[in-house]
This record gives C-alpha cells, sequence and structure tokens, in this order.
C-alpha cells in the first residue's frame, strides 16, 4: 500500500505546482494589465485636457470673429440704409 501512496503523490505534486505557476501567472498578467490600463486612461485624460484647451480657445475665438462679422454686417446696412433714404430724396425731387 506504501507503494501506491507514493505513486500517486508525485502527479499530484505536479499538479500542485502547475496549479500555482498559473495562479503567479495569472496574477502577473493581471497586474500587466492594471497597469496599462491605467496608462491609457491617464494619458487620456491628458489628451482630453489638451483637447479642451484646444476647444475652449477655437470657440472664443470664433465668438468674437462672429461678433466682428456682425458689426460688419450692420454697418453695411446702415449704409445701405443711408443710401436708399438719400436715394429717395433725390428721386422724389425730379418727380415733383
Amino acid at each position: 500500500m506504501d507503494t501506491k501512496k507514493s505513486m500517486l503523490d508525485a502527479p499530484k505534486k505536479m499538479v500542485f505546482k502547475a496549479l500555482d505557476k498559473t495562479k503567479s501567472t495569472l496574477k502577473s498578467a493581471n497586474g500587466f494589465a492594471l497597469n496599462t490600463t491605467e496608462e491609457v486612461v491617464t494619458e487620456g485624460i491628458i489628451v482630453a485636457e489638451q483637447w479642451q484647451t484646444v476647444a475652449n480657445k477655437a470657440l472664443n475665438d470664433g465668438l468674437k470673429l462672429a461678433a466682428t462679422q456682425q458689426d460688419i454686417v450692420f454697418d453695411a446696412l446702415t449704409g445701405m440704409k443711408k443710401h436708399v433714404l438719400l436715394s429717395k430724396k433725390r428721386f422724389t425731387k425730379l418727380i415733383a
């Protein structure tokens, strides 16, 4: 009976050794995946902050440009209104 026990102990030890090695390998892989994910998220946040700064500047400058264009349009409309009123006076003098 003693020989059967010793014959079964060797495979049992091999299985436990393989399980321990598998556990340590999985822990290592899990740690690598966790670190890589953390680096990706951190880099993503940094890039998002940079793009947010660019977008903020673009919006501010875009609003300034829109305000300038609006002023140009209103100045042109005012000039056109003055021209129409002057033309109306001249046309009225011609007909009357």
